[in-house]
């Protein structure tokens, strides 16, 4: 039906293959101080990271703790070292390489995806990645979630799109592989703009994409939108039809990273049915069969 991450990266690497949130313990250009101090209006304090491991220990000590979260389920896999939280390229050189060179280290470490900004990838840093590259894979995971400037300048992302456009072309110059982040269902935002989003990636040849259902989380500058009623959230039938829409403009060969994404049950808002992860992709996955979805191509409507 499309190209799933756990397919993509059995193939890849012959077995299962299971992400290890990390932490490189940095901060953002939104919050301290040089863009804003509040973050992204859809960022929680832990900077999307609620799922990552604490940044007091050491990268080490976090991956055998991330390990242990999933050793039930993860005999004979492998893992990628994820740095998921704020901004993972927010620091001087020599401090990344110290992080990523230990996370890399372990045999069963397959690979290396580094969630940052477009804006926070200087030259140097780039050099540093295509080097740590050629050791074992490195992905680069970049925030843009829309390509509209109003909708842009809302969620206060901080930079212009051909500041994406540039990081992009220097990565992929560079040999890395880059995975962008696209948020479906922003305030403001029609079903026509969400796919000139997928089609502009889709124009660019995007190795990987993370569709994420739009999370309103308690303590956000969003939640407050939310219950003054500025905006609605998407029932699970929209968000799936939505979905549908932009596997089918995506090429085949795009690896599809997220179809939902987490939000901390603890802190969620809305929509609530998204809480229940397993229902929602069982879901997903059902009305994708039952209408023969393909990615990049027709489906039964």
């Amino acid at each position: 039906m499309y190209n799933s991450f756990n397919k993509a990266m059995k193939k890849r690497f012959g077995c299962k293959i299971y992400k290890l949130s990390l932490s490189g313990g940095m901060t953002c250009p939104t919050r301290d101080g040089t863009l804003g101090t509040r973050g992204c209006i859809f960022c929680s304090a832990e900077g999307s990271g609620d799922f990552a491991a604490k940044p007091c220990n050491s990268i080490t000590e976090q991956i055998e703790h991330a390990k242990q979260l999933v050793k039930n389920k993860a005999k004979d896999a492998k893992y990628i070292a994820y740095f998921q939280d704020y901004t993972n390229t927010y620091a001087p050189t020599d401090r990344l390489r110290e992080l990523f060179t230990a996370a890399i280290e372990p045999d069963d470490i397959v690979a290396l995806s580094i969630g940052t900004r477009p804006d926070c990838l200087p030259d140097d840093v780039i050099k540093l990645l295509s080097e740590l590259n050629k050791q074992k894979p490195v992905f680069v995971e970049l925030g843009l979630q829309t390509i509209h400037e109003s909708t842009a300048e809302y969620i206060r992302r901080g930079y212009k799109l051909e500041v994406f456009d540039d990081a992009y072309k220097r990565l992929k110059a560079a040999g890395i592989e880059v995975i962008v982040h696209i948020i479906l269902g922003l305030p403001g935002e029609t079903e026509d703009m969400i796919f000139d989003t997928v089609r502009y990636l889709a124009d660019i040849k995007i190795d990987g994409i993370k569709l994420q259902l739009l999370h309103v989380l308690e303590g956000t500058d969003l939640a407050d939108d939310y219950r003054k009623g500025m905006f609605d959230v998407y029932n699970i039938d929209t968000y799936i039809y939505i979905l549908k829409e932009c596997l089918r403009l995506l090429p085949p060969e795009t690896v599809i990273h997220r179809l939902t994404g987490d939000g901390a049950k603890a802190k969620l808002i809305a929509p609530l049915w998204s809480a229940d992860k397993k229902n929602v992709l069982n879901t997903i996955n059902r009305e994708f069969k039952k209408d023969n979805v393909k990615q990049g191509g027709n489906y039964n409507k």
